[in-house]
């Protein structure tokens, strides 16, 4: 089977987001949706590559604390929303969870993640996970029938975060968990100066090589953490559609924060 790094995706040859986009805030954009699956299908295939490189590994650790936050418990049943290429869901599939479902509004992820899940994962734990074709507003499952929600890196990318995270205050069992792992800019002056400069200047350039990217993936990505909800706006938002004991944690001295809520 062929490796999900080893899986090159053509070169897009339309843009998703052009300068003019991107200049002013994409959160704002009526295509936004359809500009986000666009670019995600383009850059599907050097995903994890990237991710791995970028993060310089540090997104996997990132994802089995999101884990270890759920506090999963045997019989838990778990959704990843926006799980892209299946790093998260893979990592529920090795807790204590009777079944992950993976969810995204992106084909050409799930494509790899179904193709990772057979490599990855041992029989046991892949034949608990599930890859399902949805959108984060209109979730297509019934009231109360989760015992945990995660989703990685992608409550930015919906069109609504307040409708989104709506929708999992409906799908969660009441006590149930929620996992938003967001990034965020560091608190830290000189470390924010640094990821800045990263994030903002030397990582799209990199990244857009690594893919072979014309489709603005990897300059939308930096803009859209600098325009999004920080981290306080986004506990506030978490609280408003009904969840309690909202925590939030630094991780990578503030590069990536990881809020963990419970349903009402």
């Amino acid at each position: 089977m062929t490796h999900p790094s080893t899986i090159h995706t053509k070169p897009s040859g339309a843009s998703a987001w052009n300068q003019q986009e991107l200049a002013a805030n994409p959160h704002e954009n009526a295509e936004k949706a359809g500009k986000v699956r666009s670019m995600f299908n383009a850059i599907a295939g050097s995903y994890d590559l990237n991710n791995r490189l970028h993060s310089f590994g540090r997104d996997q650790a990132w994802r089995k604390h999101a884990v270890r936050t759920a506090q999963i418990k045997p019989g838990d049943r778990v959704l990843d929303v926006a799980c892209g290429t299946g790093d998260l869901t893979e990592w529920f599939a090795r807790s204590a969870a009777t079944e992950v479902i993976g969810l995204d509004f992106t084909r050409g992820m799930l494509d790899v993640a179904r193709e990772k899940r057979a490599s990855n994962l041992t029989h046991e734990q892949a034949s608990k996970v599930s890859y399902v074709e949805g959108d984060a507003m209109n979730l297509p499952f019934e009231a109360q029938s989760f015992d945990a929600l995660s989703i990685a890196f992608g409550i930015r990318n919906v069109a609504s975060p307040a409708k989104a995270l709506s929708e999992f205050q409906r799908v969660l069992r009441p006590g149930g968990r929620l996992i938003v792992l967001e990034f965020d800019r560091p608190a830290w002056f000189p470390m924010r100066q640094l990821n800045d400069f990263y994030c903002g200047w030397l990582m799209p350039r990199t990244a857009s090589l690594i893919a072979r990217d014309r489709s603005g993936a990897y300059r939308y990505l930096p803009k859209s953490v600098g325009s999004f909800l920080n981290r306080h706006q986004l506990q506030e938002a978490i609280q408003n559609a009904g969840f309690r004991d909202v925590k939030s944690r630094a991780l990578t001295f503030g590069i990536c924060i990881c809020h963990r809520a419970e349903r009402i």
